[in-house]
Parts: structure tokens; sequence; C-alpha cells
């Protein structure tokens, strides 16, 4: 008998040691052997913020930091200009007032992480986090590779452990996103009439470089054409920073998902590898499923997400996918005259991206003092509504044969979602939970009645007997006909809410 407990013993720390044995090689091949986990196929909708010191000027957009220092003896871009005159109207010469001269105004006094997170939660958010790092070079977290970091200096907090602490607690994934490797470049630190050229500020403003060696932005071609490399890639100081602040955020907060901003091809494919190998070796010593996301060509396909930005799919994709937007049709930031979208606007885009495999990170814009802004609020919570009554047909939904019905078509493309229309009562979209198949209409009717064609009796796509449907929200089962050119559903006279409207079909 012993014999036997101790054969039984060594098979089981076998397999236990092969599991442990299991490891993620920095290269693409070993790569690719990564999962997308069931949590995030499963959550669909996120929130994070840019947050940060260029929150304070409010003025319109994030990219403030970038194009203030656009002066004469830095002329980039047309846009720059404004930016440049208004701060030097405003706060006074950038040899004087640069924009570490922000930091210590963003005092985040009003930021409280319960009121996010319940906020968060409210609005039916699934995973969530801050912008952990902008493009700025300022580190939203209590780090020990850099002075400037909003522990030491601005609001004085660990504002990245604050938030993953009472995200949690509500059971979401938490999310850091990362911009880092846009500093290369970002601060005219050639420029030795402005603050960013003094070596005593190179931590937060980025390595030395020559006028010219790095330019921003990308142009609309070269994205259209799918150059992989546009500048050069930084030095191995520059990588090795890069690396060893993302370790630092893994080590310390255990991110359930990184994400990262484009432009990742300045930093050497190498580093990029090391990291998805460090971030999922250490997930899996954790016993922990993560997600990594990347834009373009930054990682090899199959090794992590592929993120669009402030974009969408025109057509359902096999593999799963994101997508990230700004409430704001303006800024990614706080500004002082934001354009926000609809919650009706928002709904209509997360239905249509769930029917097509893939998941919504909708940024927010607090305030610098750390107040989000009241219109932001009330979009959250009406969509939070919405979720609340209709969530069976986004949360753990799949795709179905077909993502949907309708005239309004998507286009594609990187920045290009304000050239999609408002959707209509003629679009329908579909997602299906085991054998339950939801029909969502994004708008109500005129007619009294909802005509789906992909349903009707002559549908291959369809082949089994409908027995009920019932819309959510409603408390009666409706009335229906499914005729050779359509299912047609018999609505009740008034409609079940104000956003998208959800057909429940059983078999």
């Amino acid at each position: 008998m012993r014999r036997i407990y101790f054969v039984l013993i060594v098979l089981l720390a076998g397999n236990w040691g092969s599991a442990q044995e299991k490891k993620y090689e920095a290269d693409w091949q070993s790569l690719k052997e990564y999962k997308t986990p069931d949590w995030f196929r499963d959550a669909k909708f996120g929130i994070y913020c840019h947050w940060g010191p260029y929150s304070v000027p409010e003025y319109e957009n994030e990219w403030y930091s970038h194009w203030m220092y656009t002066s004469p003896n830095n002329p980039e871009h047309k846009q720059g200009k404004r930016f440049y005159e208004h701060h030097i109207k405003t706060y006074g010469p950038l040899n004087e007032f640069g924009y570490k001269d922000f930091i210590p105004m963003f005092k985040a006094e009003k930021f409280d992480p319960e009121e996010w997170a319940d906020l968060f939660e409210k609005a039916g958010a699934k995973f969530a986090g801050p912008v952990s790092e902008h493009a700025d070079g300022f580190a939203m977290w209590d780090s020990k590779l850099t002075p400037w970091n909003a522990k030491n200096m601005g609001p004085k907090r660990d504002i990245m452990g604050e938030l993953a602490r009472e995200i949690r607690k509500r059971d979401m994934k938490f999310i850091a996103t990362y911009h880092r490797q846009w500093l290369f470049g970002w601060f005219p630190t050639w420029d030795e009439s402005t603050d960013a050229s003094d070596p005593q500020y190179a931590d937060l403003y980025g390595p030395k470089l020559k006028k010219g060696d790095f330019q921003y932005p990308y142009s609309t071609k070269e994205i259209d054409e799918g150059i992989k490399r546009y500048y050069p890639v930084g030095d191995k100081k520059f990588n090795e920073e890069w690396l060893a602040r993302l370790k630092e955020i893994i080590d310390n907060y255990n991110p359930d998902l990184v994400w990262f901003d484009n432009k990742m091809d300045v930093i050497d494919e190498a580093y990029r590898k090391e990291f998805l190998a460090y971030y999922y070796n250490h997930a899996l010593k954790n016993d922990q499923e993560v997600v990594a996301t990347y834009k373009f060509y930054d990682f090899a396909k199959g090794t992590a997400v592929l993120d669009v930005e402030r974009a969408r799919m025109s057509e359902m994709k096999s593999f799963p996918w994101l997508t990230d937007d700004s409430i704001d049709w303006k800024a990614w930031s706080h500004i002082s005259n934001p354009d926000y979208k609809s919650a009706n606007r928002i709904i209509d885009f997360l239905v249509d991206v769930v029917s097509k495999n893939g998941c919504l990170l909708l940024n927010i814009t607090p305030k610098a003092n750390g107040e989000i802004p009241a219109p932001v609020q009330e979009r959250l919570l009406e969509i939070g509504e919405w979720l609340k009554q209709n969530g069976e047909a986004i949360y753990g939904t799949r795709p179905w044969h077909v993502y949907g019905e309708g005239s309004t078509r998507v286009i594609e493309g990187h920045l290009i979602e304000r050239k999609n229309p408002d959707n209509t009562a003629d679009d329908i979209r579909f997602t299906v939970k085991g054998n339950t198949l939801y029909a969502i209409q994004l708008d109500w009717p005129s007619s009294g009645e909802t005509v789906i064609r992909t349903l009707g009796k002559n549908s291959k796509q369809l082949e089994k007997q409908i027995k009920s449907i019932e819309l959510l929200g409603a408390s009666d089962k409706l009335k229906f006909n499914r005729k050779p050119d359509g299912l047609y559903i018999y609505l009740p006279k008034k409609p079940v809410g104000k956003h998208a409207f959800v057909f429940k079909l059983t078999f």
C-alpha cells in the first residue's frame, strides 16, 4: 500500500511540475500559444480614463503637453501654433513655465477611488483602470524607477494602487494602459529655448535627441499604406526604461489587462517580445488569466488582442478584438468645451462591436481635481441602466452566424468613427448565448412592428422553430409571424426604455 501511495505522489508531483514548467519564451512562435481568456470575451465593456498633468490646462486635447512646445524654434504642425500661443499668453515663456510646472497644479484633491469604482460598476463595466503613463513621462503609480510619479508629486497618492483595490473589490478586472513609447521625441529636448532641453528634467522629458530624429503625428497615408516602421528605434536606455516600468507595474499591481497605444515600433522588437513573455509567465505563476493589446503591427498576430482606435470592424471577425474610444468626440482628457457623445450613440456602438466579436473600452475624462464631470456621469449611469435591463444580450455572449442586418454601413479605419452615421430602426444586431438568440434593434420602429429579414421562413441562418419571443424589460411575450420574407414581431404601443431594444428568441 505504501508503494502505491508513493507512486501516486510521484505521479501527482510530476504533473504539477509539468504545469509549473509551462513557460512562454520571448519569441513570436512561443507567444502564439497564448489564448484570449474567456473573462475578456465575456466582459464586453470596460472603462478607463486619461487623467494626469495634461488635464490641468483643459485646452483642446491631451496633446497639450506636446503641442505647447511648437515654438518658432520648433515649427512642426499648424495645429501646434494655437497651443503655443495659448500657452505663452496664459502661462508664460517655455523656459519659465514648461510642462513640468503643471505637475504641482495637478493636485487631485477631490479624487475618491471608491466613488470612481462605484460609478464604473453602476455603468456596467467589467474591467476598468487608469492611464498608467501617457506620452508625457509622468507615472501614475508609486514608482521606484522615477521621481516623476503621482506618489511623489502632484496628488502625492498612488493612483493606480488605490484604484486597483477599489475596482477589484467590486469584482471587476483591473487594467493598466501605457503610452510611454510616445515619449521618444514627444518633447523637443533639442530646443535650448525651452525647459525640455535641461538635463535635470531628462527623466520626465525623455532622451536628448537631435531636431528631426522623431516627428509627430503619423500621416494618414503612412497608416493606410501599413508602413511598419516610421522613425528610428529608441536607444538601449530608452528600451530598457520602457520595459522596466512595465515590469514594475506588473509586479506591483498584477493588472489583468495591459493596453498599449500604437507607435510601439520605436521599441526594439526584442523588448516587445520580452514584455509579453514576462507578463504571460507572471500570470502563469499567479494562476491569473491576462490580456495584452496592441495596434497595427506592434505585436505579432495571434500573440495578443488587436485593438482599433476610435474605430470598429465593418464585418464580424473570427478572433476577439477590442476598440477604444472616448466619451468626448474632441478629446481624451477633460477640456473646457467638450463635445460628449450621447448614451444612445455609445450603446449602439457597443452592440455593434459585440455582434462582431469585439469588446469596447470607453475612455472618460476626469477633471484635474479628480471630479468626473456631471455629463459624463449621467451618460455612464444611462448606459448602466440599459445594461441592467439588457445585459444578458451582451455579457457572456458570442457572435451568431451573421452579425446583423440593416442599411447602415460601417466605415473602417484608424480614428474614423466620427464618419460613421448614427444607427436607425433598420439596423438589427445578433448575439447568442447557449440556445438563446438575441436580436437587438438599434431604434424603435414607427410602424408598430419589427421585421427581421434574416429570420424569415426561407432563412438558411435559422432552421429552428421559434417557440417564443420576449422584449427584455416588458412583462408579456410578443406575438409574431414568421413569413417567408422575414420574422414579423408585433410590438407594444410604447417602447420599453429609450435605447436599443432586445428581442429574446427561444426555440
